[in-house]
């Protein structure tokens, strides 16, 4: 609601009378919301965001211009601002009143800026869209993105806003790879695979998570050692392991990863992850039964 006044003056004669003030209100007709399909992110899932706008009067609003700040914030004992979100080409979509809208102009990516959006009467439209955090979104702890959309023009007499908060994921996120050593190995040869385990959460994977790993050995394997973090593991009470098909499982508990930790350049604001590291090391014969 935005209240106006207005005062008339009558010049006669060298003299000038002022008439009563008038006071009127603006009701605003045009709101607007903001929502996050997801209330969490992690460093590198995209985020899908969801502005809604509701025209609850008798006029359309046409020619609206809707801009996202991308979470832009100043760096702590600073004055540079970083914005810790990319918006992801072609990913807006436009509906009105539930009907898709061939996909509406973005003029600008940072702020995102959206051109000629129009709210009917008594009507909706929604804008749907994408963004990915990057090097400057905040991780690790209470870390959060909040980011603002505004809506400008077509008539409006006070912008619009609306804003969403989503906080950093506080779940394991865990990455795994598998290397071979020797590559090249005679028959009957002694092959050793080594997997790394990364979590890059804020949280470790201990053994209330469950973590089970899996591989199937082609050709099997005559396994002679197992270790994990540098201690040996035992078939039966940290794993099992079929010598005829090749099947390796962890037991429930036995894969655990430390938390990740993180640090913010404070010059550049650039975030830094150094994930929490676990290795499993596999050794064994190439067994003499495989083709």
């Amino acid at each position: 609601m935005a209240v106006f006044y207005n005062q008339a003056t009558l010049s006669y004669n060298g003299n000038v009378t002022g008439s009563n003030i008038t006071a009127g209100e603006i009701v605003a007709t045009l709101s607007a919301d903001k929502n996050a399909v997801s209330d969490t992110y992690t460093g590198t899932g995209d985020i899908t965001y969801v502005i809604s706008m509701v025209n609850s009067g008798d006029t359309d609003f046409t020619d609206l211009t809707v801009t996202d700040d991308l979470g832009r914030y100043t760096l702590p004992n600073s004055t540079t601002e970083v914005v810790p979100l990319t918006y992801v080409a072609n990913t807006a979509n436009y509906y009105i009143n539930g009907v898709k809208q061939p996909d509406p102009e973005v003029s600008a990516e940072e702020p995102l800026t959206f051109e000629g959006i129009r709210v009917p009467a008594n009507g909706n439209a929604i804008i749907i869209y994408t963004a990915r955090p990057n090097q400057f979104a905040p991780v690790g702890g209470t870390s959060s993105i909040t980011n603002t959309a505004t809506v400008t023009g077509g008539g409006l007499v006070n912008p619009v806003t609306a804003e969403e908060t989503i906080a950093h994921s506080t779940d394991a996120n865990l990455t795994i790879s598998k290397s071979l050593d020797p590559l090249v190995v005679s028959e009957n040869g002694t092959v050793t695979y080594t997997f790394t385990i990364q979590n890059y959460g804020s949280t470790a994977a201990d053994a209330s998570d469950n973590v089970i790993f899996r591989d199937t050995f082609d050709p099997v394997l005559n396994i002679s050692s197992v270790t994990f973090n540098g201690a040996p593991w035992v078939s039966g009470t940290d794993y099992t392991y079929s010598i005829t098909n090749g099947e390796f499982t962890s037991l429930d508990g036995r894969i655990t990863v430390p938390a990740a930790t993180f640090s913010q350049d404070e010059t550049t604001g650039v975030w830094a992850v150094q994930p929490g590291t676990s290795t499993l090391v596999i050794t064994g014969n190439i067994s003499s039964s495989a083709d």
